[in-house]
């Protein structure tokens, strides 16, 4: 009895592993092209129930896709009845790939292990590595799927075995339960209702337990998404995924009463008892969406009172100074942006100061921890923009229209800045870290020595945000021509290192050289924020040589 168990536990161990693989592949390969196919799917509920139901049949998991609504949702970027319609094509989009796999496809899996693997192996550093991952994730699943039925099979033999799975015939809240904690521990409830069909197509559960643990799995899965989304403290996050619970988890604890009914009904249908098992599930999923769709504003409604947005006390990230009320006088709401703009600028200090330091540590948990904070940056870039967008949609002053101007640069290169040590500057400390590599010690002195640079020529430039000083702008510019003498220096005396054979030098080159160029890419940006005030310079500058011509007439 333990080795079934443990053959069991094993099978859906690989299973869910496989599943974690399919989703990290496509996510990285397709991610960004599947969050704009969600984007562009918005524009009701209907585009939005397939738009999920395609995702999640291309991502493998009804979690992930109902955490990338969720993260729209929470950044105004959807509104709620569209993300539960969203969450509604999800649920069905997972049944779907249960009725896949339900097929024999048991051939696909040497195939997709073989393709995969060579993807994998030839495609380092393309988005065919990340295909291959996918492939081999997809032919782990296939094959724990074949496991499990081979384990399954002689299981009923197993006296110890038929005495549990008969002590939970007749007792549908246990089965669902126990169905549940299955799927919540699993991420997913792919795995658990292909383990359930198993068991009823080897006879080893009724069908009424069956049901009962199907409808447990559904409750799981949408208790998944909202524990994840429950992790933060903005209330507001938890709103779909709460939403999705009411709705599919709420019927399933219903149908907990009826599930004798049930199994009458389904025992009439033709075919075997796993066909009808992946039915009922893909049946019910349906009918959840049918049901519910055309309901959603209510729902929606009540879900916003019950989760309202967080204040400043519930949220420390939230924007602090977009005053809703000031939208009518512009240069009240440009001053608000203004402020909102130096709040978003010391979020960016905290990560671009702490960077290297990070880099260079080799902490792993520093470096998660500092990739978080560009969640921040995003949200505020995204709601700074919104305000200073309603604010020129009524007419404005050319000083006014050029204050605008200047905050939208501002925001729009502090978020560049804030994307580049998230996307660049911590994946090669996440690289580093992985290949247990160590730079110089005088490579990363140098480093530091031109971190220091980049971060006081950012210091002035948060001082350029305030005063608006001519010279902290000209300052800038000399910043700029003094990083790249830096940045020259450095990469010839890392050449002469190379040329010198030092070990750290060799190992860590291609890094080293990533830091440098994307210090100076920074330094870039810093640098954009004094071009409006220079050009404003510029031009009034022409206007008052013009005044001054004389009349030639």
């Amino acid at each position: 009895m333990i080795l079934i168990v443990l053959h069991l536990a094993g099978g859906v161990a690989l299973l869910t592993w496989g599943l974690h693989m399919v989703e990290s592949g496509l996510m990285r390969a397709y991610g960004a092209s599947l969050k704009r196919f969600m984007g562009k799917s918005l524009g009701n509920r209907f585009n939005a129930f397939f738009a999920g139901l395609a995702i999640t049949g291309a991502l493998q998991s009804s979690t992930a896709t109902g955490m990338i609504a969720s993260s729209f949702a929470a950044r105004g970027l959807m509104r709620p009845v569209t993300g539960l319609a969203v969450m509604l094509g999800a649920n069905v989009g997972s049944t779907l790939i249960v009725q896949a796999f339900s097929l024999d496809l048991s051939w696909i899996s040497p195939a997709c292990l073989l393709i995969g693997m060579g993807m994998f192996e030839k495609g380092k550093g393309s988005r065919n590595r990340d295909i291959g991952r996918a492939l081999i994730g997809l032919g782990l699943m296939l094959l724990a799927l074949t496991l499990l039925v081979s384990t399954v099979q002689p299981a009923e033999s197993a006296p110890a075995l038929r005495t549990v799975l008969g002590a939970l015939a007749g007792e549908p809240v246990l089965n669902a339960a126990l169905a549940c904690v299955l799927t919540w521990a699993a991420h997913s409830s792919i795995p658990v209702v292909l383990f359930v069909m198993s068991l009823a197509n080897m006879h080893s559960v009724p069908m009424d337990s069956a049901i009962a643990m199907v409808l447990g799995a559904n409750i799981g899965s949408a208790l998944n998404p909202y524990f994840e989304a429950a992790k933060g403290t903005d209330r507001s996050r938890r709103r779909l995924p709460a939403g999705n619970l009411l709705l599919r988890g709420g019927v399933c604890l219903l149908l907990l009463s009826l599930c004798s009914p049930l199994a009458h009904l389904i025992d009439g249908v033709p075919g075997d008892a796993s066909r009808a098992i992946a039915n009922f599930h893909t049946g019910l999923n349906v009918a959840i969406a049918v049901m519910f769709i055309g309901f959603l504003d209510p729902v929606s409604r009540l879900l916003e009172r019950l989760l309202p947005a967080p204040g400043i006390a519930d949220d420390s990230d939230a924007p602090r100074y977009l005053d809703e009320d000031a939208l009518q006088t512009p240069a009240q709401a440009l001053a608000c942006a203004a402020r909102e703009v130096i709040r978003m600028s010391e979020v960016v200090d905290t990560m671009l100061s702490s960077s290297v330091p990070v880099l260079l540590a080799n902490d792993r948990r520093a470096v998660s921890e500092l990739a978080d904070r560009d969640d921040t940056v995003d949200m505020l870039h995204d709601a700074i923009k919104r305000y200073v967008t309603d604010i020129t949609r009524e007419p404005l002053s050319d000083e006014d229209r050029r204050w605008a101007s200047a905050i939208m640069t501002a925001v729009i290169n502090l978020e560049h800045i804030g994307d580049i040590i998230d996307k660049n500057l911590l994946e090669i400390a996440q690289k580093k870290i992985k290949m247990q590599l160590s730079f110089s010690p005088e490579g990363a002195e140098e480093l530091r020595m031109m971190h220091r640079s980049v971060t006081g020529s950012f210091h002035r430039a948060q001082a350029l945000l305030v005063s608006g000083r001519t010279q902290t702008a000209a300052q800038l510019i000399e910043d700029k021509q003094a990083l790249r003498r830096l940045e020259r220096s450095a990469r010839d005396r890392h050449l002469e290192r190379l040329r010198d054979g030092l070990p750290d030098s060799i190992a860590s080159s291609s890094l080293h050289l990533d830091v440098l160029r994307d210090l100076v890419r920074i330094q870039s940006h810093i640098c954009a924020l004094a071009y409006p005030l220079l050009e404003r310079e510029r031009e009034e500058a022409l206007e008052t040589a013009e005044v001054r011509l004389p009349d030639v007439n």
